[in-house]
């Protein structure tokens, strides 16, 4: 036989091998290879090569992190309030030797881990603190699942919890709670403005005591603002002291009997000025022009009380019986 008859097949039979053997694996993953049933070390990334004929077999492990969904797990908490908590898992391969060796199926025992670890720590922490706190709750949870998957050859990233379900009751007392509390906040502010307020109306009624005009223009300024609107009734204060001069015209008492702002006689108690009227007769007349210069009309007359030593005052078309 040819020689080169047996040279051609053993060529074409020796490259088939040669790239049968060959491996490509991309930038994220390892080839955990093993020589008849032996771990030998992972390789990667790019083209590797491998003992044909089955002395060396190799499986693939990706390097990338992983995303895992923690189903809705019905946990109680520390002060008795049941609730339904989900999370997600992010961890990534960090040993692909012994992510293949350690353990059968990495991904569905990290699952597990985190289930039983989340509902642990839920267990173990109070309502509010799972509310307020979560970030702590995400740390703890994170932690204790790294440590059990340290031997394994995964690495956790990072917890978070994405919905803290909560009993319908268990909402509506938070809800009265908050509304509660948002009341408190505004009574406490209407009070401190009420404070506030009335201090600077203590400064402005300094002011004003020192300067009477003040008074007077602030009501100026007020009766501006009501007459801005044009269906209201707007209402004057007059000063009695403006009838003064009528009343003196009419009853010839000086100022009508009203006491002046300057004198400092006929003063009451505190200080206050005190109205001087005149007794008996005058008083009626002073009564009958205030009517007048009011505008009320006439007003019937009552007979003078009789003075003493003096006859009573009989009308000249009386009878007597």
């Amino acid at each position: 036989m040819d020689l080169g008859t047996l040279l051609i097949p053993a060529g074409v039979l020796g490259v088939v091998t040669v790239l049968s053997s060959l491996r490509l694996l991309y930038e994220y993953q390892r080839g955990v290879v093993f020589r008849l049933g032996k771990l030998v070390r992972a390789r990667g990334p790019g083209l590797i090569w491998l003992l044909p004929f089955g002395i060396e077999r190799m499986r693939k492990m990706d390097l990338r992190i992983v995303a895992l969904d923690i189903p809705p797990q019905d946990t109680i908490t520390k002060d008795n309030v049941s609730v339904t908590v989900n999370a997600v898992v992010y961890f990534r391969v960090a040993d692909p030797s012994k992510a293949v060796v350690e353990i059968e199926d990495y991904y569905f025992a990290t699952s597990q881990l985190a289930q039983t670890t989340l509902r642990s720590v839920i267990g173990q922490s109070e309502l509010d603190e799972l509310l307020a706190d979560r970030d702590r709750i995400n740390d703890v949870v994170r932690t204790i699942i790294d440590q059990g998957t340290d031997s394994w050859g995964v690495e956790v990233t990072s917890v978070e919890i994405k919905d803290i379900g909560l009993p319908q009751e268990m909402k509506r007392a938070m809800a009265r709670q908050a509304e509660a509390e948002r009341e408190r906040r505004a009574k406490v502010i209407s009070a401190d403005g009420e404070y506030q307020a009335s201090a600077k109306l203590a400064l402005a009624a300094d002011v004003i005591r020192a300067h009477p005009a003040a008074l007077q223009l602030r009501f100026l300024q007020t009766v501006v603002e009501i007459a801005a609107e044009n269906n209201s009734t707007t209402l004057f204060p007059i000063p009695i002291d403006m009838f003064a001069p009528f009343l003196e015209k009419a009853t010839g008492v000086k100022r009508g009997g009203f006491p002046s702002s300057d004198e400092g006689e006929g003063e009451g108690e505190g200080g206050s000025p005190r109205l001087a009227l005149p007794d008996g007769a005058a008083r009626e007349e002073l009564a009958e022009a205030t009517r007048a210069a009011l505008g009320l009309g006439e007003t019937p007359r009552r007979e003078k009380e009789p003075v003493a030593g003096e006859p009573p005052r009989v009308d000249d078309g009386a009878t007597e019986d």
